[in-house]
């Protein structure tokens, strides 16, 4: 079952033993790097200025949002060499392995949304390059881009990664350099004024963009020796998702503060007018479609994984063919490119907010799933019991279940997004606070629920041991 070099993954929601394992911990480093470092966090940067925030106290908050949410995200990741297994088939040991379909199926949708509204974006580019008018062309070659990549798998989506921090460094320096020579960016930070509500909300801005990698993180460092240090695996998968979010929050967030932007309007048009037209551009362009498609991979791949994670639950499969896996990218895609070519703008920017106000449901599971790992089973899981709904976790947990119901319900009153503003919202002035509620109460009630009814093994079983003792 030995995954080979170039060819197609074989592995997907199981198990990969000692003798696959395979990486270095710098893999998470660039991988991370090169999937934040790319235009959609651009436009989380200048959001929080378009809501009211100065360019500088915009680029302090969106700074630590990340820094915070990226804590969050990088505990995950430091799950995958541990485990080796994927980041939501892990679930199941909170949420039973039927329950676990709760969380999936939401975390499905936002993969699918992330993907369509993403594909457009790339689109945009992909035809600038070649000159083209119809938007259809540059999202179906996308679209068949990202399925090569996401359909190899786990080593392609590294290499794309390391690709695309190369790109990324070199294409954001030089915006960079452009916005402090041709745009002042330095008199965009001058005269700064505080004000309390749209720096949380750019507070929230990052830690929210962070909290939406909890879901994809383990996938793609479940390969990593067994042995690997858990904080180096924290390390770079914090350092690689931070670094590169931040740096491209605060170009939005200056891109935004020019006088007369029209960034929002034209987002891929001007970032390529940004770096100097002509040539240059076209480069851009390509920075911003290789960056686009490292994201994009991993929502493919994310999507099509916790799609199979899903089915399984139901019908108790342990292993799935790579057949299977090419059919859930390939199912996946193709429903993300129907929606990026039929849907209006305005549909998609409501989905696009459908999605966002999803994060109230990731901050809870992330709390139980993290709580659960680190301080209740302390990192002992029986893994073959993750795929039989009638061992030790059962089909469904009500422990995390109904924790993670509270942990929804008490972000509504505290909800800012355009979708719905709740009351206490509103009371603070238009402050964002919702994935603070959603992280810290379902993390205290589960600890003390969970602990009450912990199910943990004295120690991991991995499925030999489950093999031998069967035998025995």
């Amino acid at each position: 079952m030995a995954p080979a070099v170039a060819g197609l993954e074989r592995r997907s929601i199981d198990f990969v033993p000692d003798a696959e394992r395979h990486g270095r911990v710098s893999q998470q480093l660039t991988l991370w790097f090169g999937a934040t470092t790319q235009i959609t966090a651009v436009v989380d940067g200048a959001l929080a200025v378009v809501f009211g925030s100065h360019a500088l106290w915009a680029i302090v908050g969106l700074t630590l949002g990340n820094v915070l949410g990226g804590t969050v995200m990088a505990l995950h990741s430091a799950q995958g060499p541990r485990l080796g297994l994927p980041q939501m088939i892990s679930s199941r040991a909170q949420f039973g392995v039927i329950g676990a379909a709760l969380p999936l199926v939401l975390v499905i949708l936002m993969y699918l949304g992330f993907a369509a509204t993403g594909t457009v974006l790339s689109g945009q580019a992909i035809n600038r390059v070649l000159h083209v008018d119809a938007p259809w062309v540059g999202i179906v070659l996308f679209g068949l881009i990202t399925f090569v990549v996401a359909a190899v798998g786990y080593r392609w989506i590294h290499g794309l990664g390391r690709i695309a921090t190369v790109m990324g460094v070199l294409g954001f320096a030089w915006i960079t350099l452009r916005l402090f020579t041709a745009y002042d960016a330095a008199g965009l930070l001058s005269d700064a004024t505080f004000d309390a509500v749209p720096f949380l909300l750019a507070v929230s801005l990052g830690a929210g963009w962070q909290l939406t990698f909890g879901p994809y993180v383990a996938d793609y460092s479940r390969y990593l020796p067994a042995g690997t240090p858990a904080r180096r695996t924290f390390g770079a998968t914090f350092a690689g998702s931070v670094i590169g979010s931040t740096w491209a929050m605060a170009i939005g967030a200056l891109i935004a503060s020019v006088p007369g932007s029209t960034f929002l309007d034209d987002q891929v048009g001007f970032v390529g007018e940004l770096a100097g037209g002509g040539a240059i551009a076209i480069v851009i362009y390509l920075v911003i479609v290789s960056g686009k498609l490292t994201v994009n991979t991993l929502n493919a791949y994310g999507g099509a994984m916790t799609m199979l994670t899903t089915v399984t639950g139901f019908s108790r499969r342990v292993v799935v063919r790579p057949g299977m896996r090419l059919a859930f990218v390939l199912l996946f895609l193709a429903l993300s490119v129907i929606i990026a070519i039929a849907a209006s703008a305005d549909f998609l920017a409501n989905f696009k907010n459908f999605v966002l106000l999803l994060l109230m449901v990731f901050t809870p599971w992330s709390a139980i799933n993290l709580v659960d790992f680190y301080l209740v089973s302390r990192e002992r899981v029986d893994i073959p019991a993750l795929y039989d709904p009638h061992g030790r976790y059962g089909a469904f947990r009500a422990p995390a279940l109904v924790t993670y119901v509270i942990g929804v319900l008490v972000q509504i009153p505290f909800l800012a997004q355009t979708m719905y503003t709740g009351p206490l919202t509103v009371a603070l002035g238009g402050a964002d606070v919702s994935w603070i509620v959603g992280l810290v109460v379902p993390g205290a009630l589960y600890w003390v629920w969970g602990r009450a009814t912990d199910v943990s093994p004295e120690r991991t079983i991995l499925p030999v041991d489950a093999q031998e003792g069967a035998r025995s």
